[in-house]
């Protein structure tokens, strides 16, 4: 039988510290005492409608379900070192959420989460929206579906990432990325993907300024670019872009095949740059 909490407050250190095949349903954390790590060491337990503003609450949880509840700018750094988990209908506004956890799922949540999601592996992100700095740094093995993202840094460090179908609204995103996948998005932001190895576009409207420069085994397929100034130098790359290109800079290796190029620079290159741009019907 599964134990029921319900429509309690908690505010002591440890309140529900270790507890196993439990229901907590529509209880407050937060009051006067202050403490921390209320769920600490929890094992295969769903919280429902419940409200938190106290640190640290869900720390080393093992198998947990958080559904339709709130973490207030209080909550700091409320998941860590957690795994087997789903996240579902929830408000999260307190810092360094998800640190080291893996085999998490995230949808239809909002986060306002600075330091979200730090050296996590397995990760699912469907239908959610979310501001945060350093998105998913250095994380892994991530899939998303339907995101709306904010915020400077994100998808850092990353290795096999899959995106599709988000508007992504970023600076210095996928810098020493590998292997990542972006398909049917939207990508704005400055300085997009430097030094990114194994980065595929497919189907994506890109933005910004001194995109995809330094990249290794750089691929664009039917993708539209805009406001792109000074892209793509020494990378390699193969990219079909179905709309004009502001200027490119020193491709290091490959073709750009675009509908119009402002402006080709070549010259004063650090390294030896042959690759090929193209303009489609010329």
């Amino acid at each position: 039988m599964r134990e029921q909490i319900a429509q309690k407050t908690f505010d002591e250190e440890r309140a529900l510290y270790n507890i196993k095949n439990t229901d907590v349903c529509s209880c407050t954390f937060a009051g006067p005492a202050d403490g921390e790590s209320v769920l600490k060491e929890c094992r295969d337990i769903t919280v429902k409608d419940c409200n938190f503003s106290l640190r640290y609450p869900l720390w080393h949880a093992h198998g947990f379900k958080l559904i339709d509840s709130a973490l207030d700018d209080k909550t700091r750094a409320p998941i860590w070192y957690s795994y087997n988990g789903s996240i579902m209908g929830s408000t999260i506004d307190g810092i360094k959420c998800l640190r080291e956890c893996s085999d998490i799922s995230l949808s239809g949540c909002t986060v306002n989460s600075p330091e979200f999601g730090w050296k996590c592996s397995k990760l699912v992100i469907d239908d959610c929206d979310m501001a945060s700095e350093y998105f998913l740094f250095e994380s892994r093995d991530v899939k998303i579906d339907n995101l709306r993202m904010s915020g400077k840094y994100s998808f850092q460090y990353m290795d096999n990432v899959t995106v599709t179908n988000s508007v992504l609204d970023t600076k210095d995103a996928f810098w020493h990325s590998k292997n990542v996948t972006v398909m049917d998005s939207v990508v704005r932001g400055e300085y997009l993907a430097w030094f990114s190895e194994g980065l595929t576009l497919i189907n994506c409207e890109i933005s910004g300024t001194q995109p995809l420069c330094y990249c290794k085994d750089l691929r664009l397929i039917n993708c539209r670019m805009e406001g792109t100034d000074f892209s793509f130098e020494y990378s390699d790359v193969d990219a079909d872009v179905r709309s004009g290109i502001l200027s490119v800079k020193n491709p290091r290796s490959g073709r750009i095949v675009a509908d119009s190029v402002g402006e080709v620079i070549w010259g004063d290159a650090v390294m030896e740059c042959s690759g090929e741009v193209i303009i489609r019907g010329q």
